[in-house]
C-alpha cells in the first residue's frame, strides 16, 4: 500500500509536468507578437501571470462555457446537474480534491469527444460574447494593463481549456494563456487531457515552463490569484498578489507579506467566502438555464 501511494504521487507529479509542458507550448503558438524588443519600453525579463476564475472573471470560465454548450444542446440537463453537483461539493465545502477536479473536467471535455477543434473555438467566441465579457473584474482587467504598459508580457493561467483561455486572453488584449490541454487527433478533440489539469503544482510548472522558454526572470515577474490552490503558482514569482482571496489564500497572504486586492463589494463579502457562495449561484443559474431551455424546446 505505501509502495503505491508512492507510485501514485510520482504519477501525479510527472503528469503535472506533462500538463505545464504542454500548456506552454501551446500558449506560444498562439500568443500575439511583442512590440518590437528593441524599444526601451520593452521588459524582456519580466511578465505577469493572472488566474481567471474569481480573479479576472467573476465565477468560473468552464461554468459559462457550460452553460453555453447547455443552451446549444451539447449535453443534457442530467449532465449539466451532475457537472454542478460535483463543482458544489468542493465549491460550497471550500476544499479542492485534485481527483473530483479533475474527474469533473474530463467529464465536461467528454461532451466535446468528436467535436473538431474549429468548432469549440468558434462556439468559445460566441459564448464569451453571451456570458463573459460582462463578468470581467475592470479592478483586475486595470492591474494587467499596467504590466503591458510597462512593457511586459501578461498571461493567463487557469485550469480552463487553453482555446477558451486563449480567447478571454486575446479579448482583453493580453499576450495569451496558459490552460488544460485538451487531447486532438488530426484537430477532432479525443476527450482526454494531455498530462492533466492545469490546476494546483501544474499551474506551477507550467509557468516554470514558460520562463524558461522565454528567458523570464521570475523573481521579476508577478502573480495573481484569489485561491489557496494556486500558492505553489505563487510562490515561484517574486511578487505574488492576492486578489479577491479566499479565506485560506488571505491568511497565506497575511503570513507571507503578499499584496491583497479585493474588488468585491463589502468587507463582510471578504470575509466569509463570497467566490465559494457565488460559484453555488453561478452552478444553479447553469442547471436552471439548462432546464428552461429543455422546457422551451420540448
Amino acid at each position: 500500500m505505501s509502495w503505491r501511494r508512492v507510485e501514485s504521487s510520482a504519477d501525479r507529479e510527472q503528469a503535472a509536468a506533462e500538463a505545464g509542458e504542454a500548456s506552454a507550448e501551446a500558449a506560444l503558438a498562439f500568443a500575439l507578437p511583442m512590440d518590437d524588443p528593441a524599444e526601451p519600453s520593452t521588459d524582456l525579463t519580466a511578465a505577469a501571470f493572472f488566474d481567471v476564475d474569481n480573479t479576472m472573471m467573476m465565477g468560473a470560465s468552464m461554468f459559462h462555457f457550460a452553460r453555453g454548450l447547455a443552451a446549444r444542446d451539447y449535453f443534457n440537463t442530467s449532465d449539466l446537474a451532475g457537472f454542478v453537483w460535483q463543482q458544489l461539493k468542493f465549491r460550497v465545502g471550500g476544499r479542492e480534491d485534485p481527483q473530483s477536479v479533475k474527474a469533473m473536467r474530463e467529464q465536461a471535455l467528454s461532451f466535446v469527444a468528436g467535436r473538431s477543434v474549429a468548432e469549440l473555438v468558434s462556439l468559445g467566441e460566441e459564448i464569451y460574447d453571451e456570458l463573459m465579457v460582462d463578468r470581467i473584474w475592470t479592478g483586475t482587467q486595470a492591474l494587467a494593463q499596467k504590466h503591458l504598459d510597462a512593457g511586459q508580457r501578461v498571461w493567463l493561467v487557469t485550469a480552463t481549456p487553453v482555446e477558451l483561455a486563449q480567447i478571454i486572453a486575446r479579448r482583453l488584449g493580453l499576450t495569451g494563456a496558459l490552460g488544460t490541454v485538451a487531447e486532438s487527433e488530426n484537430s477532432i478533440y479525443t476527450g482526454r487531457l494531455v498530462g492533466d489539469l492545469l490546476h494546483g503544482k501544474a499551474k506551477a510548472q507550467a509557468v516554470r515552463a514558460l520562463a524558461a522558454k522565454e528567458g523570464l526572470n521570475l523573481r521579476r515577474c508577478t502573480a495573481y490569484s484569489d485561491s489557496a490552490n494556486d500558492v505553489p503558482m505563487l510562490s515561484v514569482v517574486g511578487n505574488a498578489v492576492a486578489v479577491n482571496p479566499d479565506s485560506g489564500l488571505r491568511e497565506t497572504a497575511r503570513r507571507r507579506g503578499w499584496e491583497v486586492r479585493d474588488f468585491r463589494t463589502g468587507r463582510k463579502a471578504a470575509k466569509i467566502g463570497v467566490p465559494s457562495v457565488l460559484g453555488a449561484g453561478v452552478l444553479a443559474g447553469a442547471v436552471a438555464v439548462g432546464m428552461a431551455y429543455r422546457r422551451r424546446h420540448a
